[in-house]
C-alpha cells in the first residue's frame, strides 16, 4: 500500500462534494418520484380487475427480479436514446432509480394498506365516504404510520445503489472516485474516502429515521 497520499484527496476534495451533493439529489428525486409511482402501482395491484392487476404485477417483478445494473444500462444505452439523442446519463440515473425503487415502494403501500384492519374501511363507507375519501382520509394515515420503518430502508438502499450510475458516467460520489484512482493508479486512497462518506450518509439517513418513527409512535 505504501505511503497514504492525502494529496488525492485534497486535489478532489471539490469533485467529491459535487458528486456528492449529485448523489443525495439523484436520491431524494428516485424517492419522490418513487413514492407517487409506488402508490398508483400498489393500488393497481391491489385491483379486483385482473386486465388491471396484471401489468402491475409484472412491473413489480421486473424490477425486483432483475439487477438493478441491467436496469440502468437499459434504460440509458435501450430507452432514454429514443427520446434524447445523445442520452444524458443524469437523466437515466433518476429515470432508472425512480422505477426501480416504485417496485420496492408499491409492495410497501400494499402492505401497509392491507394491515389496516378492513372494518376501518367499512366505517369509513357507512359514514357516507367513497372509497377514494376512505382510503385518503383513513386507510392511508394509519398505514402511512406502518410504513415509516421499510420506506427508510428503501432510502438508504436507494442511496447506495446510486453509486451504480457510475457504469454510465453520471457524475455523482462513485463516479469521481473512480476518476480520482484512473489518475493517479491509486486505489485505496479514494475508495476510502468515498466509502467513509457514503457511510456518513447512510448513517445520518438511519438517525433521521429513526427520530421520525419514534416520534410517530408517540403521537
Amino acid at each position: 500500500m505504501g505511503n497514504i497520499r492525502f494529496d488525492i484527496i485534497i486535489d478532489y476534495l471539490p469533485l467529491f462534494i459535487k458528486g456528492t451533493l449529485l448523489t443525495l439529489g439523484f436520491t431524494i428525486a428516485g424517492i419522490s418520484l418513487g413514492l407517487i409511482l409506488g402508490l398508483i402501482i400498489g393500488l393497481g395491484k391491489m385491483s379486483d380487475k385482473s386486465f388491471i392487476r396484471f401489468p402491475f404485477v409484472w412491473y413489480i417483478n421486473f424490477f425486483r427480479g432483475t439487477p438493478f445494473l441491467v436496469q440502468i444500462l437499459l434504460m440509458h444505452f435501450a430507452i432514454v436514446p429514443l427520446f434524447m439523442a445523445p442520452a444524458n446519463p443524469i437523466v437515466s440515473a433518476i429515470i432508472a432509480l425512480a422505477l426501480n425503487s416504485a417496485a420496492y415502494i408499491s409492495e410497501i403501500f400494499r402492505a401497509g394498506i392491507q394491515s389496516i384492519d378492513k372494518g376501518q374501511t367499512e366505517a369509513a363507507r357507512s359514514l357516507g365516504m367513497t372509497h377514494a375519501q376512505a382510503m385518503r382520509h383513513v386507510i392511508l394515515p394509519q398505514a402511512i404510520k406502518r410504513m415509516i420503518p421499510p420506506l427508510g430502508n428503501e432510502f438508504i438502499t436507494l442511496l447506495k445503489e446510486t453509486s451504480l450510475a457510475a457504469i454510465i458516467a453520471a457524475p455523482e460520489l462513485m463516479y469521481w472516485g473512480r476518476v480520482a484512482g484512473s489518475q493517479y493508479m491509486r486505489v485505496w486512497e479514494p475508495y476510502i474516502f468515498v466509502s467513509l462518506i457514503y457511510l456518513v450518509l447512510t448513517l445520518s439517513l438511519t438517525y433521521l429515521m429513526d427520530r421520525i418513527e419514534r416520534r410517530l409512535k408517540t403521537e
